[in-house]
């Protein structure tokens, strides 16, 4: 936001605070008490904390410090709901954050009317500091990341029962020959070799990386620095799941050779078949999803698989994974627009097969790259608790691009990193394959 005029902007932020607090809440509307207590995994969190824990981050961070005389709603609340600022205190352990029977969902939901009155209250104020509109505007997009992990975690958590119930009634959009049939072995799927796949050239050279001045971005994303690419070609479309069926009848979680070695531990220890979340009833082939179990959509991009699965499979059609910088440069060339949250599919949808160019770059499923999560030449960390937002992270994991069918538009940027472990599958996370020219 404009810093010469932080007063200017202040109807806006008010307006953005105010649509992401609402949507938030409006993405629980169909889950039950009992649903949103529920903790799978020690990755995945309960719905209940996540609505808790984006009112604590403006608590904590704004109204603490920054209303004179504030009081919290709750004193423990700081303890209860801090995820891992280990500058604001000591915190619940992580993989019990399911145990949280109390506070009540109740309660959780008058805290975050107590702290959108607050935060409301701080920012008709005259003369706002711009250090308070800063955080505000991290705070939202903070909660829009949320947004996106209320999704992932139910998913996750539902998948767990054995009657594969939905969330809520979604249609998805699939063309009438798009799922499996009796006549679908018939069909001839992508060569191993790739040459099915349509690719689209880039001229190397030296470019420029990193988000745009002016306009919000987290710290990883900065600063701008030049990066020097080598002549690349960039898959038109994601990887399909028609695609991924013939990897796995080849042979692809039976070939050790296609694997990193720790994929490959993670394959016998886990025994990978399949993408997370497919299921074979009667010889076809199912994914559940938040409308529950349907039918495989055998174009619609592949999703729910770790890196380790997209290099073996990029191994296996003689490509390899785009560098988060080439992705970013193909992507600076086009709209920001595609399959995201507020389209309410919730699932990737099939690409335009009449469109010869490069498609869904953004939107239906963050794409793995071979960029490890580093900093950026000359990164500084913030000063303060807010500096651990990001930086600390910067180690073992991978950069995934592009956003998902769950991430609301307004979170997404070409420049926005995303960043996850090599094993972790329960994103909406799919691939894009590129070559060497």
């Amino acid at each position: 936001m404009n810093n010469a005029n932080p007063q200017s902007n202040v109807i806006l932020l008010i307006e953005q605070f105010t649509q992401c607090r609402t949507q938030t809440v409006h993405l629980t509307k169909t889950l039950s008490d009992e649903d949103m207590l529920l903790q799978s995994m020690e990755d995945a969190s309960p719905t209940k904390w996540h609505l808790a824990h984006t009112s604590w981050f403006f608590e904590q961070f704004i109204l603490m410090e920054y209303v004179d005389n504030y009081k919290p709603f709750d004193p423990h609340f700081n303890y209860l709901f801090n995820s891992y600022y280990n500058q604001l205190g000591e915190r619940h352990t992580r993989a019990q954050r399911g145990l949280l029977s109390r506070p009540s969902l109740s309660q959780v939901f008058k805290y975050r009317e107590y702290v959108n009155e607050a935060i409301t209250k701080l920012l008709v104020k005259p003369n706002i500091a711009y250090r308070v509109v800063e955080l505000v505007e991290l705070g939202v997009h903070h909660e829009m990341q949320h947004q996106e992990l209320i999704l992932t975690d139910i998913l996750h958590a539902l998948s767990c029962n054995p009657l594969y119930p939905s969330m809520r009634t979604v249609t998805p959009v699939i063309n009438s020959d798009d799922t499996q049939t009796a006549e679908t072995n018939k069909k001839p799927l992508l060569a191993n070799n790739g040459a099915e796949t349509r690719f689209s050239q880039f001229e190397g050279g030296l470019y420029q990386i990193g988000a745009q001045e002016n306009v919000f971005s987290f710290d990883c994303e900065r600063p701008k620095h030049l990066v020097y690419l080598e002549n690349f070609e960039l898959a038109n479309t994601p990887v399909t799941n028609r695609q991924w069926l013939e990897f796995m009848q080849d042979g692809g979680y039976q070939t050790p050779t296609l694997w990193l070695s720790d994929g490959w531990t993670q394959v016998q220890q886990q025994n990978w078949q399949a993408p997370l979340y497919w299921v074979k009833k009667a010889g076809r082939w199912f994914s559940f999803g938040l409308d529950g179990l349907q039918a495989l959509s055998l174009d619609a991009p592949v999703c729910h698989i770790s890196y380790f699965e997209a290099d073996a499979f990029a191994n296996w059609a003689n490509a390899r994974l785009p560098t988060e910088f080439e992705w970013e440069v193909a992507a600076k060339q086009l709209n920001i627009e595609g399959n995201f949250q507020r389209q309410n599919h919730w699932r990737p949808q099939m690409s335009d097969k009449h469109k010869p160019n490069l498609q869904q770059m953004y939107g239906d499923v963050w794409e793995w790259t071979s960029s490890p999560y580093i900093a950026y030449p000359k990164f500084e960390v913030a000063s303060g608790a807010v500096g651990e937002y990001n930086g600390k992270f910067m180690c073992g994991q991978f950069v995934l691009r592009g956003g998902s069918c769950v991430t609301p538009i307004e979170q997404i940027r070409h420049s926005y990193r995303n960043f996850f472990y090599p094993a972790q599958r329960w994103q909406f996370s799919g691939l894009r394959l590129a070559r060497n020219i």
